[in-house]
């Protein structure tokens, strides 16, 4: 086992499953999955440590133990159609590939979007379709899809979003106002009808271009 194999295979043990993921094929995902190949040059020493990794256009990659919470909590069965709002580094599209059938990913930031699609590329991923758009209207050209996911936090789920879920599909997504934010599950239960769950207080950087709410002062 090299060195980064043992930074990966402690990540597992030590911050991941602790977290309450214990799906045996989201393990294998996260076991496989090289961090270090979406990680900036300057980072590489914290590839695998439980932190925030600065991306540069205000963006960073959240610890391993959210996207592999994220993930677990999506129940992914290996042929699903799933949109990612986010890309980043893409290093969660990268886990999302290794559980789905076809990941659909929009970054807003082109220059994001293009070292993402380095690194999958690198990783050896071809089930990622990596676009630049605003995340916040989604890809109706190809939905419904059969799971959501945004990679950082909002401050409410645009109803956009939600309407591209398949009837029984969930979207999952980090939301509130700093300092209180959540992940949520949403299912879509009905053609016109959605219910969410509150899952679990995490912290993660905004996604650009989705509305914040206005605050007024008297």
């Amino acid at each position: 086992m090299n060195t980064q194999e043992q930074a990966r295979f402690n990540m597992v043990e030590q911050q991941i499953r602790p977290w309450q993921v214990l799906d045996p094929h989201v393990l294998t995902v996260l076991s496989h999955v090289p961090r270090e190949l979406f990680v900036p040059q300057a980072y590489q020493a914290m590839a695998y440590t439980d932190t925030d990794i600065p991306l540069g256009h205000g963006q960073s990659m959240v610890p391993p133990r959210v996207d592999a919470r994220l993930m677990h909590d999506l129940q992914l069965t290996g042929v699903e159609k799933v949109l990612e709002i986010g890309t980043g580094s893409g290093y969660l599209a990268a886990l999302l590939a290794g559980r789905a059938q076809r990941v659909v990913s929009l970054e807003i930031n082109p220059d994001l979007a293009s070292t993402a699609r380095a690194n999958l590329q690198r990783a050896g991923i071809t089930n990622v379709d990596v676009r630049v758009a605003d995340g916040s209207t989604g890809a109706s050209g190809d939905a419904p899809f059969d799971a959501i996911v945004l990679g950082g936090s909002v401050a409410e789920v645009p109803q956009a979003l939600l309407q591209q879920l398949k009837v029984g599909g969930h979207l999952i997504a980090i939301v509130g106002q700093d300092p209180i934010l959540v992940a949520t599950l949403y299912t879509r239960t009905a053609d016109a009808s959605w219910n969410s769950k509150a899952l679990w207080d995490t912290a993660a950087p905004r996604l650009q271009g989705f509305t914040e709410p206005s605050h007024f002062t008297f």
